[in-house]
C-alpha cells in the first residue's frame, strides 16, 4: 500500500505577506522557485502511482521544479475559495470582525465565479481526492501539490477529523508531508517536511 505525499506549492509574495490567496494565480517568488527545487531530492526517493497538482500555476510550477513528471491538475485540489476575503490578511480582517475565525466561519461572497466556501464545502472537495486516490494507492504512492489551507482540510479528513480540524496541522511553504497507515488506521508519519 501506498503512502499520500501532500506538497505545499513554493513561496509567494502573498504567503509571505499572509494575504488569502485562492484564485489569484501569484507566481512563485524567486526564492519560491529555490523551494520548489529544493523538494526534488526528498521526492526523487519515492516512486509513485500517480501525481495531481492543483490547476493553479504556483503548484503546477512547484511541480515541474520540484522534478515530478506525468501530472495531472485535478481542479478539486484548489485553495479554498476565499470569496470576498481574496487577498486580505487575518489582521485586516479582525479590524472588522474581531472574532472572526476561517476553520468556523468560512468567508463572504467574492466577485463573480467566487462565492467563498465554507469549511463542510472544502471538506466535500477534500472527500472527492480522498475517494479518486484510493483506488491507485494499493498500486503505489500518491502525491498532491497543492495549497496549504486545502492540504489541512485534506488531512483532517483523511483522519476521519470534521474539516474544521484542518486548524491543528500548520503547513509551511514547500514543505513534504507523508499520510500513511499503522494497523489499518489513518496516521501521519511526515510533517512538514524540508530538505
Amino acid at each position: 500500500m501506498g503512502d499520500l505525499l501532500l506538497v505545499r506549492h513554493g513561496e509567494t509574495e502573498w504567503s509571505v505577506s499572509g494575504q488569502h490567496t485562492s484564485f489569484t494565480d501569484l507566481p512563485l517568488t524567486e526564492r519560491g522557485e529555490q523551494q520548489a527545487k529544493s523538494l526534488a531530492p526528498l521526492l526523487s526517493q519515492r516512486t509513485y502511482a500517480l501525481a495531481l497538482t492543483s490547476p493553479l500555476g504556483r503548484a503546477v510550477r512547484t511541480a515541474e521544479l520540484a522534478g515530478l513528471a506525468g501530472t495531472t491538475a485535478d481542479p478539486d485540489l484548489h485553495e479554498w475559495d476565499y470569496g470576498g476575503y481574496e487577498g486580505i490578511t487575518s489582521v485586516e480582517i479582525h479590524r472588522t470582525r474581531p472574532g472572526w475565525d476561517l476553520w468556523t466561519d468560512g468567508v463572504p461572497p467574492g466577485p463573480d465565479g467566487h462565492p467563498g466556501e465554507s469549511p463542510d464545502e472544502i471538506g466535500r472537495r477534500a472527500d472527492r481526492v480522498l475517494s479518486r486516490v484510493a483506488g491507485v494507492l494499493p498500486d503505489g504512492d500518491v502525491i498532491l501539490v497543492a495549497h496549504g489551507h486545502f492540504l489541512r482540510v485534506l488531512t483532517a479528513r483523511y483522519l476521519g477529523l470534521p474539516p474544521s480540524d484542518g486548524r491543528l496541522f500548520q503547513l509551511a511553504t514547500a514543505t513534504v508531508s507523508r499520510l500513511s497507515t499503522e494497523h489499518d488506521r489513518p496516521v501521519i508519519a511526515e510533517w512538514n517536511t524540508r530538505p
